[in-house]
């Protein structure tokens, strides 16, 4: 009876780290497809991302319920206890990911009425760099890799100064033609969501550190904690 609880326990945990590993993508891809439909002003793929953002918020209840479910009936202790508590916390991040895709793609529909900028200003760079930042705290939450983790919160600072710099970019526009400002102030609304998303990103890979290291380094200045215990 042992092992066969035992075993239904392992087959919890790793559908539960599967469930958390496929909402990611999904929301990675969301990201993706949500700057897709702002480049190409395409008003299709941008109402498929709104739609399909709905998916995600299902799977963080889904999520929520087995970690839960799993928590009252199992009772885990130190390494199983953290994970299924960093998950609670996981997808909730991810969650938000997907809300901030969905919100790209609405700013991508508001600027399709709009005639383009005659100087384009190129907000794929960040994107890129939150989508990188994304893929590889995804990568280090699967492999459990509390370095590659640390890697990505280090490379959030550089989605931060691109920010600001984009977003100077954006102002002074609006301060040499005053008749733009409704077609930059979407995409202001573009530039914030992409820091936020890398800031959910910092979020995920300071948990997997915890998950990994069971250590809390979310109000540390230090971002090198000791090794795996």
């Amino acid at each position: 009876m042992a092992s066969h609880t035992s075993k239904e326990f392992s087959l919890e945990l790793r559908t539960l780290r599967e469930r958390l590993a496929t909402m990611g993508d999904k929301a990675s891809q969301q990201v993706a497809r949500a700057m897709k439909a702002l480049d190409d002003r395409d008003d299709d793929l941008a109402r498929q991302v709104i739609k399909l953002d709905a998916e995600i918020d299902r799977d963080e209840n889904d999520v929520d319920e087995l970690a839960l479910q799993i928590l009252a009936t199992r009772q885990p202790v130190a390494s199983d206890l953290r994970f299924i508590t960093m998950s609670l916390k996981f997808v909730v991040d991810v969650e938000r990911i997907g809300d901030l895709a969905a919100g790209i793609a609405k700013r991508a529909l508001e600027l399709n009425r709009l005639p383009p900028l005659d100087v384009r200003i190129d907000l794929n760079q960040l994107a890129q760099l939150a989508q990188k930042n994304l893929q590889a705290v995804l990568d280090a939450f699967v492999q459990r890799d509390a370095d590659k983790a640390n890697e990505v919160i280090t490379a959030d600072a550089a989605i931060d100064k691109l920010n600001a710099s984009l977003f100077a970019e954006l102002l002074a526009y609006v301060a040499t033609d005053a008749a733009t400002v409704t077609r930059v102030l979407p995409l202001t609304s573009v530039c914030r969501c992409l820091e936020r998303i890398g800031d959910h990103v910092k979020n995920l890979a300071e948990e997997v550190v915890y998950m990994v290291r069971a250590t809390d380094i979310k109000h540390k200045k230090s971002r090198n904690p000791s090794a795996d215990s």
